[in-house]
């Protein structure tokens, strides 16, 4: 049975997008999957979600082209090149008026809609963090934050030139969506899938 999905009014979006692409070889935010960007990909499957969603781009990115969501989308930059995905967090973050945050990539275009929204709706004041159980590894993104403590962390841990979310989560005291309440959800464990090379669009 397919489990509705609905927006929640007290969460936003944010979608990390200034990475440097490396491993792919071009802006792979930009490469056409099905009719649609990655990034677009991305931003559609929070959009079931959080109402307002905050796009943080590289410092020097020009916005991705118009799309139906522009009236919900807002964009930031990093304030320097390439400081790592907790700076990027920092950014969007600073422009977050809700309590909760639904924090994923760009580069995830095939996230399942009622996962984010799972992630979402458990995250609260007695639970600063959440992110989903995958075995054998840790997996930081998708997550969802509570927008005054993770402000307060965040700023601690850049200062200390700190720069993973593996580390936000350690001290928000995250806690896990078990692996098969998640997959019951999304089979395929889609919601997880990141493409940072042109072969990772094959599989």
């Amino acid at each position: 049975m397919t489990q509705a999905t609905h927006m929640l009014d007290d969460v936003t979006g944010i979608i990390l997008a200034g990475g440097r692409s490396s491993r792919f070889g071009s802006d792979k935010l930009a490469v056409d999957i099905d009719g649609r960007t990655m990034l677009q990909h991305a931003i559609d499957a929070v959009a079931v979600v959080a109402p307002r969603i905050v796009v943080v781009l590289a410092p020097d990115a020009d916005p991705p082209p118009p799309s139906a969501l522009d009236d919900r989308l807002s964009f930031v930059h990093d304030p320097t090149p390439f400081e790592g995905p907790l700076a990027g967090l920092a950014a969007g973050l600073d422009a977050v008026r809700t309590s909760i945050a639904l924090v994923a990539a760009g580069d995830m275009p095939r996230m399942v809609p009622v996962v984010l929204q799972r992630l979402a709706s458990t995250a609260g004041p007695d639970r600063h963090a959440v992110n989903l159980e995958v075995p054998r590894r840790f997996q930081p993104l998708p997550m969802a934050i509570s927008v005054e403590a993770a402000r307060v962390a965040v700023a601690a841990l850049l200062r200390t030139d700190e720069r993973s979310l593996r580390a936000l989560l350690r001290d928000l005291g995250a806690s896990s969506i078990p692996a098969p309440v998640w997959l019951s959800l999304d089979p395929g464990g889609a919601t997880i899938t990141d493409i940072d090379r042109p072969a990772d669009l094959r599989t």
